[in-house]
């Protein structure tokens, strides 16, 4: 057991190089080439758990708390194996959502020696892998990586990808002793958000912060549709001066850039079509350390994150496409353009 977390840090390392030269040109082609290379290794029974059929219920099935899943884990594959499966999760997301992805894994070693865990709940190699359909440059299919406080699910149509929901979480997140003491996995996220509250001023406060406490977690959870329910919108992007707006862009840069730059430009397209029709909202004290909770909302997209568990050393957050988590949109639009042709529109 104590040997399995050096093998897996060198195995991130050696996906982290490749993707250091590669993550600005991570396409559809390359996830294609990734999935079919990793599925060619495994045994007919690692093959039997990976892979889906695209329409099974199983791609909706998303979650990121410790819990019995599908997929292959990276602990039951083989070093050759491992690789490829490194391989394939760093083509869906770009060096800087790579690196939180690993950097969260390692995180259950951290919470296996505070918790004296046997390996069992927290292990850096419990993450799942599963296929969905059967990967083609042309075709559409999908595959998710997930376990504790990480899953990241794409779908692609035709060389369009769908990237959410994507979730990231860190528990601790930061790390208060030993070897790695002071690393802050999603201290970005946190600071970012921080700063632009911070610079509001009085009356801007007051429509922002939406609940003096902090909420417990975030709204939309794993629901499979991305939707709020009543809660406040907090403060509109309208209302933002120069210098807010600009703090404001920077967090949301933050999550959009987790992903390769031609789905990070996907993001980036929908923030701009929203313009000023986007909402932040704050819960919680404002200084660092209290418990809080943020969002960012537009009709096209959705941010949510907290920092409440544990003493507030606890972050869920997630990147949520109103209209086109898990593809729908895509589907919808490829299935109605199928039937057109088959039927002769």
């Amino acid at each position: 057991m104590r040997h399995f977390f050096p093998r897996f840090v060198a195995i991130s390392v050696g996906g982290l190089l490749l993707m250091s030269a590669y993550h600005r040109t991570s396409s559809p082609a390359d996830m294609t080439r990734a999935a079919t290379h990793f599925l060619n290794a495994l045994t007919p029974e690692q093959r039997a758990r990976a892979v889906f059929k695209l329409d099974d219920d199983e791609r909706l099935n998303w979650h990121f708390i410790p819990k019995v899943r599908k997929g292959l884990t990276l602990g039951e594959m083989t070093p050759p194996q491992k690789h490829l499966a490194q391989a394939l999760l760093s083509t869906g997301l770009s060096q800087r959502g790579y690196v939180k992805a690993v950097s969260i894994m390692s995180l259950e070693d951290v919470l296996r020696i505070l918790e004296k865990d046997n390996g069992e709940r927290r292990n850096p190699e419990k993450y799942h892998f599963s296929v969905f359909g059967e990967p083609s440059e042309t075709g559409t299919w999908g595959f998710r990586v997930e376990g504790h406080h990480l899953s990241q699910n794409f779908l692609i149509v035709k060389g369009a990808v769908a990237d959410s929901p994507s979730f990231f979480g860190t528990n601790p997140a930061e790390i208060k002793e030993g070897p790695r003491k002071g690393q802050r996995v999603l201290g970005v996220e946190e600071d970012l958000a921080r700063e632009l509250v911070n610079a509001l001023d009085d009356g801007q406060k007051k429509v922002a912060v939406v609940d003096p406490v902090a909420y417990k977690d975030i709204f939309t959870m794993a629901d499979r549709k991305a939707a709020l329910k009543g809660q406040p919108s907090g403060l509109s992007a309208s209302k933002l001066n120069k210098k807010q707006m600009e703090m404001l862009t920077k967090v949301i840069e933050e999550y959009a850039y987790n992903v390769p730059e031609q789905m990070s430009q996907a993001r980036l397209a929908m923030v701009k079509k929203a313009g000023n029709n986007m909402f932040f909202a704050w819960a919680g004290p404002s200084e660092r350390g209290a418990p809080h909770y943020y969002r960012i909302q537009a009709p096209n997209f959705l941010i949510e994150y907290d920092n409440t568990q544990n003493g507030a050393n606890h972050v869920h957050s997630v990147w949520r496409d109103i209209n086109n988590d898990f593809g729908m949109d895509l589907l919808k639009a490829h299935y109605q353009t199928s039937h057109s042709q088959a039927v002769g529109f």
